[in-house]
Order: C-alpha cells, then structure tokens, then sequence
C-alpha cells in the first residue's frame, strides 16, 4: 500500500473516532441545566445531571436496559397503583360508609375522595400514553428529541416523571381523607388508630424526605 493511501485511511479512521468521541459527549444544552430540571432528572433517573442518561443512548444494548427498566416501572409499579387506587377511591365515593361512627361521606373526606378518584384516572392515562411511547421508542430519534434541551428536555423527563406524581397525589389525597374521618369519629378506638397511622404516615413522609434530601444535596456536591 502506498504511503498516501495509507496516511490518507489513517486520517478517515482518526476523523471517525473523533466524531464519535464528540457525539458521546454530553452537549451544551444539556449540561447547563435549570433546577427544576435537575429535580426532574433526580426523580426520572436517579441522578442531577444527564452524563450517564446521554452515555445509554450510545449503545442499543443499554437503551434497550433503559427501556425495558422504565417499561417495568410504568406497569409492574404505577399502573398497578393507579390501577389499585382507582378502584378503591371508586368504591368510598360510590357507597355510603357501612359503619356509624366511621363517617367518610362528610364534605372533605368525600371531596378529597373524589380527587383521589381523579388523580389515579389521570396516572392510569399519563402511564399508558408513557408506556406506548417507551414501547416504541428509537434510540436515535429520542438523543434528536432532548438534544435541543428547553422545552423539549423538560416534555422527555415529564413523561416519566407524571405518572409517578399523580398516583403520588392519589395516594396522599386518600390518605388524608380517611386520616380526617377518622379523627372526626365519635368512637375513640377509632381516633386513637388513626392517630397511630398519622404517625405512622408522617415517619415514614419524613425518612423517605430525609433520604431524598441527603442523596441531592450529595448529587449537587458532585456537579
């Protein structure tokens, strides 16, 4: 072989690996992101920042862990939930209370009830259109999709991060309903478990909070 064509396939080869150098590298828009997004990240990926998201849309191998990891989330997880708090908000709203002193037919009880009811008919809409959409997803039109950033980086994690919110909202809606008619409850058995259970509620609230906060104040001091 010649030694300009030698030089010359050296030169395609160097050219090629730096080009797919620079596309693995996480870009601009991405890196210099808002704190709601940073949030959204922590809550959609476990992480503030994109650098290990970016690297799995590399590789079909790892895009495909990712979707079949979200996939396994949005059904075994959210859409049971959802699917669980549906049902169970439905039958409150649409049956009166078989007990007396357990009143959950009153004003706020009944409304927070309702919301509840609500809330897991949106979770069980915002997990199918998110389940469909990871179904079919491209690993080359989702890097174009949050490469730009803005807005459109912001749409990606929400998806991802909706559903999971909205059956959080349901759960605690229903939570605080039966926390309210239990404490208006003339029995005092019945006053005396739910203040077990609100103290239940709020240790278990306050260490997953605790928890939260220590793993993005950490994350924030890696950035």
């Amino acid at each position: 072989m010649a030694l300009p064509e030698a030089f010359s396939i050296y030169e395609t080869r160097t050219s090629d690996q730096s080009i797919l150098a620079e596309d693995r590298m996480l870009p601009g828009t991405l890196r210099d992101t808002s704190f709601l997004t940073r949030v959204l990240c922590l809550f959609a990926l476990g992480r503030l920042d994109l650098e290990a998201h970016w690297g799995s849309l590399q590789s079909e191998e790892a895009f495909k862990n990712v979707r079949e990891k979200l996939c396994s989330i949005l059904t075994n997880t959210i859409t049971a939930k959802a699917g669980l708090l549906l049902a169970t908000s439905g039958v409150f709203v649409t049956t009166v209370s078989p007990a007396p002193y357990f009143d959950y037919t009153s004003p706020a009880p009944y409304f927070l009830l309702f919301i509840s009811l609500m809330m897991a008919m949106i979770a069980m809409l915002t997990s199918g259109l998110s389940m469909m959409r990871w179904l079919h997803a491209d690993r080359q039109c989702t890097q174009e999709q949050i490469k730009p950033g803005g807005f459109f980086l912001l749409s990606y994690l929400l998806s991802m991060v909706m559903p999971m919110f909205f059956v959080g909202l349901s759960l605690n809606c229903f939570i605080f309903a039966m926390l309210i008619a239990g404490f208006y409850s003339q029995d005092t058995v019945c006053r005396i478990l739910t203040a077990v259970w609100l103290v239940a509620y709020v240790v278990s609230v306050g260490s997953m909070s605790i928890e939260f906060m220590w793993k993005f104040a950490k994350c924030f001091k890696l950035l």
